[in-house]
């Protein structure tokens, strides 16, 4: 075994364990909280958008896990993830424009979500280290 070293991905045992999931999780779960106080006239609208990409971070983590077979696939997955990613950001700023969420909150979400997007992004970039 000498020389040899072992990726992230090596020491994931599954999908639930990457730092990225953990954190898009926790942040879709504080969306979800904090949409729960929003007035009932968003609720077709910015309450199911927010909802719906937040929690589609973490379903495109766990596609693209499984999908580790294949390194096109893998990365096509983790960049669908990154857009769901961008665009909770986009429904955060709304939310703290229509004084939904207080600035504390749209600050440290959005700067989960880019922690998560710089996450994918290496992911992306070494993909073959991420693959099977």
């Amino acid at each position: 075994m000498e020389g040899k070293v072992n990726t992230k991905a090596e020491l994931a045992q599954n999908y639930k364990e990457l730092k990225g999931y953990q954190l898009a999780f926790e942040s879709a779960m504080r969306i979800y909280e904090l949409s729960k106080k929003w007035p009932s006239e968003e609720k077709y609208a910015l309450i199911d958008q927010i909802r719906r990409s937040s929690r589609s971070v973490c379903g495109n983590i766990a596609e693209a896990w499984r999908k580790r077979r294949y390194p096109a696939h893998f990365v096509s997955k983790l960049s669908d993830t990154d857009t769901e990613a961008a665009e909770t950001e986009v429904w955060l700023d709304f939310a703290l424009r229509c004084g939904y969420i207080s600035n504390t909150d749209q600050m440290q979400l959005s700067d989960n979500y880019d922690h998560i997007c710089r996450m994918l992004s290496k992911m992306m970039t070494n993909a073959e280290s991420w693959c099977k």
